[in-house]
């Protein structure tokens, strides 16, 4: 993954009205549109765009009693702003000592684009994937016979 050189080792975002904040440092582990039907739901969108860092890389900076955590599943979890509804972070006992933070609440470009379509298999029929990414279907889906 080629990764422009960004100003500073450390990465800030937020939510939009502002009350959380956070920073991480460099460098991410991977970046990945993500089509589960949890990540559709969450935020209302076809696809959610994520990066993947190491757990210990993340700092919160503001909003630890307005961040709030929404289990999806047994094993995983959004976390959004209680003030605005932001959803902006993602964990899972799947990828475990990583978080995700959605690629759109960063405040300056990583300079970096997906490298790859997760769980295609459920993509919305609505938009149009012509970008050549490599398609990745959910590994643990069950086979119909």
């Amino acid at each position: 993954m080629q990764l422009m050189k960004p100003k500073s080792n450390s990465i800030s975002g937020g939510c939009l009205c502002g009350e959380v904040k956070f920073t991480f440092t460099l460098p991410i582990k991977w970046c990945a549109n993500c089509h589960c039907t949890r990540c559709q739901r969450s935020h209302g969108a076809g696809f959610v765009t994520w990066v993947g860092i190491n757990e210990n890389q993340f700092s919160l900076e503001k909003g630890n009693g307005v961040l709030t955590w929404a289990s999806s599943s047994k094993k995983s979890k959004y976390g959004f702003c209680s003030k605005c509804g932001s959803s902006i972070l993602f964990k899972s006992t799947k990828w475990g000592g990583e978080i995700h933070i959605t690629l759109a609440n960063l405040h300056s470009s990583l300079g970096i684009k997906p490298q790859t379509h997760a769980y295609f298999d459920t993509h919305v029929d609505w938009l149009n994937f012509d970008d050549g990414l490599k398609r990745i279907d959910d590994p643990n889906k069950k086979v119909k016979n």
